[in-house]
């Protein structure tokens, strides 16, 4: 097998045993609520208290994943993964350019809402927040949720890392219909 095959099945068996010792301790949320985004789908709400959304305009796209806000500040979405294309130990990995080329074309210049989830920063410091582009600050209409538009569109992977779970039902639901669809490196990537 290659790479990329077993990190298909590594991530497989860590999402498969993740959900089921959550399931089986309740500690996913019982309610629902619904996200604005171009594909609705089932939302999972967290019990953790979060702050507030904020909003920013995107002034520059560092790869798949991540972006540079206004105030200079680095954002990860949470909950996806995209192939590599900045490692400085890794090569480019399938579908890394057009992960990032799409990211780029999705939001740069655009005004996003930021929300976190329970962790504040990763380890490298970088905000890690679920990220909404927006008309504007009041905006009453449906926005699209970046970071599911992203895995259903193939362009990144579902990626949980717990405690930051509060989407992570519809990321996975989201990559379940972008695999079956066989829609951007679930088509070009093996």
């Amino acid at each position: 097998m290659n790479k990329n095959t077993l990190r298909l099945c590594y991530f497989g068996f860590v999402c498969f045993f993740v959900i089921a010792a959550l399931l089986s301790f309740n500690f996913l949320p019982k309610s629902v609520v619904q996200i604005p985004s171009f594909f609705p789908s089932p939302t999972s709400a967290s019990q953790a208290p979060t702050s507030p959304p904020f909003f920013s305009r995107v002034i520059r796209v560092i790869d798949g994943d991540t972006i540079e806000i206004e105030d200079k500040k680095i954002v990860r979405y949470i909950g996806i993964n995209t192939p590599e294309t900045k490692h400085p130990n890794k090569s480019i990995e399938c579908f890394g350019k057009e992960a990032s080329l799409f990211n780029k074309q999705l939001v740069e210049g655009k005004l996003i809402k930021l929300e976190r989830d329970v962790s504040e920063t990763d380890k490298y410091k970088r905000l890690l927040r679920y990220a909404w582009i927006v008309e504007s600050e009041n905006a009453t209409r449906s926005a699209i949720f970046i970071n599911d538009f992203l895995v259903r569109q193939g362009y990144a992977y579902a990626s949980t890392f717990p405690p930051d779970v509060k989407f992570n039902l519809q990321l996975i639901d989201a990559q379940r219909e972008a695999m079956e669809n066989k829609r951007g490196l679930w088509n070009k990537c093996k």
